[in-house]
């Protein structure tokens, strides 16, 4: 590199000396192709001198009448003598002039080279020292990806014996999956052979005490005795179904068709009757902080015995109900930012939750491991939803976009761009709702990708929650008005509210009694207001806990619990024991 930054200001030296050469031989060239014809005419002169006076004894003998010629010829060749005397002169003159140039000249070179050796000295140690600094900095940096190569190196051979051991761990997975549903099925069959053993015997008892009974009974009878109008009314038991129904709430009902055989049906009325004894006589069963900030969403696990909350603090906490309160159980982490939804599979096995950090995750709720992390949005993802089948889910986001995704291949499917944004979504077997920003319910068949219709609300649409028939949709919108939508006849069927009552945020959530007989939502005010569908009055008004708005409520399956949860940590655990 020295070399080469040595070469260069030499060659550019020599361009600027050869320059200045040309600039300076175009002022001399004149003078000096002048001087070479005075050169030229002063040795043809000298030539035609030698040649006058080799001739001059000749001239001599000639004769007088060439002594006229003789003497004009002379006297040509003076004045030519004289004018090329003058001339010659004139040019050493000039030649003098020109070598007092040259002299200058060469004396600027010489100053000229002298400013050069000194400007050389002043740059040498400086360029010296950078060209030093640069090579020790190449040095390095040659160091450096010596270092960075050997280390992707070893990252891409770490990557490929990563890659071995993910492949022999998903194909031990996928039999062990194989192994898990081979045993699951044999013990499915096992419980159902157990099953039908268990009622077996429960049918052979009852016939036996029935038997027992009517023998008793016709003993009794053939018995000479006053009959006692107390035993005569009393109904004899109708076995071990009865009783069941005794428990759970069935109504017996005896039916004698024409041909004189007895079917006994059997209607159950559990979850109405337990969401009619929640509405009427519903009382505080316990309240508590449940998260560091503001709590976004609630929901309850199928089996009624789980609850989850989302909140500001990135975290999802699992709560058991033990005897009318909640026992914290666990907490799920892997979120980088607030989450805004939350939803358990049918199951109760899988936990699936959307956030602000652009991606929805999912969680096994046994061992509280993240399985799933779907990323894919470029905005804030506001609801995500299981389809029925457990094997895909549906994703709701600030983008205006609607993603399908596969947790099979862990891959967005399919991605649908809806116009505006999704605040909350619900889904049937073949259909996805969403309700969005712009005020506007939209209905997507999932196999076509496109809007099979739009219904328009009075305000942006916050939460939606379909009835447990899957035929009504019950909406929460921004007017502070709450909806049901027959999806048969895609129509407004009822419409409720209340004096007090205030939607409080984009991401309100209501929802429906398991029956769905009640709708229940949270106010900006803190209150919990239920309205009874059948009649479309407020039933009950709950605002003594709450102390700022409300942004979710959940309805437990079993009809006996619902959960409040405000933007000021708190969580509410309503029930009717």
């Amino acid at each position: 590199m020295a070399d080469r930054r040595g070469d260069t200001w030499k060659r550019h030296i020599s361009e600027q000396l050869r320059m200045r050469d040309r600039v300076q031989r175009q002022a001399f060239e004149e003078i000096i192709s002048q001087y070479n014809r005075l050169l030229e005419k002063s040795d043809m002169q000298a030539v035609l001198s030698e040649r006058y006076q080799s001739d001059g004894p000749r001239g001599s003998q000639l004769s007088a009448a060439d002594g006229g010629m003789r003497g004009d010829i002379q006297q040509e060749m003076s004045q030519m003598r004289i004018k090329h005397q003058e001339e010659l002169t004139e040019l050493h003159k000039k030649r003098g002039e020109l070598a007092q140039n040259v002299i200058e000249l060469n004396n600027q070179i010489q100053l000229k080279d002298k400013e050069i050796q000194r400007n050389e000295a002043k740059l040498v140690p400086c360029l010296s020292t950078q060209i030093a600094t640069l090579e020790g900095d190449c040095r390095k940096l040659n160091t450096f990806l010596q270092d960075l190569e050997r280390a992707n190196q070893m990252l891409k051979d770490e990557y490929d014996a990563l890659q071995i051991t993910f492949s022999a761990l998903e194909e031990k997975l996928r039999r062990t999956t194989e192994d898990n549903q081979e045993l699951v099925s044999r013990w499915m069959a096992e419980k159902a052979q157990e099953a039908n053993r268990l009622n077996a015997e429960n049918e052979k008892d009852c016939r036996r005490r029935q038997a027992k009974l009517q023998k008793e009974l016709a003993d009794a009878a053939k018995e000479p005795l006053p009959l006692d109008p107390k035993r005569i009314s009393q109904v004899p038991p109708g076995g071990l179904l009865d009783s069941i129904g005794n428990i759970f709430g069935y109504v017996r009902v005896q039916i004698s068709p024409q041909n004189g055989t007895n079917m006994n049906l059997f209607v159950y009325f559990m979850m109405r009757g337990r969401s009619e004894c929640w509405a009427k006589r519903c009382g505080l069963s316990c309240f508590q902080e449940a998260h560091d900030g503001e709590v976004n969403a609630v929901r309850f696990s199928p089996g009624s015995r789980l609850l989850a909350t989302g909140g500001m603090d990135r975290r999802v906490k699992l709560w058991e109900v033990v005897s009318g309160h909640c026992e914290p159980k666990g907490a799920l982490t892997g979120s980088n930012a607030g989450i805004t939804s939350i939803e358990f599979d049918s199951a109760g096995s899988y936990l699936l939750a959307a956030s602000n950090d652009f991606a929805s995750r999912i969680w096994t709720v046994d061992d509280f491991r993240l399985r799933h992390t779907l990323t894919g949005h470029s905005g804030k993802v506001l609801a995500a939803r299981f389809l029925l089948d457990n094997t895909r889910i549906v994703s709701g986001s600030y983008d205006r976009t609607l993603k399908l995704w596969d947790l099979r291949s862990k891959v967005c499917m399919k991605t649908v761009f809806a116009g505006s944004s999704c605040n909350d979504i619900v889904c049937t077997e073949q259909c996805v709702m969403s309700g969005h920003f712009d005020k506007k319910v939209r209905f997507w068949d999932i196999r076509a990708e496109s809007i099979v219709r739009e219904l328009e609300l009075q305000g942006r649409v916050t939460s939606l929650d379909l009835s447990q028939e899957r035929t009504e949709l019950l909406t929460c919108s921004r007017d502070d008005l709450l909806k049901i939508i027959d999806l048969r006849t895609n129509t407004v069927r009822h419409t409720f509210s209340a004096p007090g009552f205030k939607c409080g945020a984009d991401w309100t959530r209501v929802c429906f009694s398991p029956d769905s007989n009640y709708v229940v939502g949270g106010s900006a005010d803190g209150g919990v207001y239920v309205w009874n569908v059948l009649t479309g009055k407020l039933e009950r008004l709950l605002d003594k806990h709450h102390s700022s708005a409300i942004n979710a409520v959940s309805w437990s399956p079993s009809g006996a619990f619902v959960l409040s949860v405000e933007k000021g940590s708190k969580a509410v655990l309503w029930s009717d024991l």
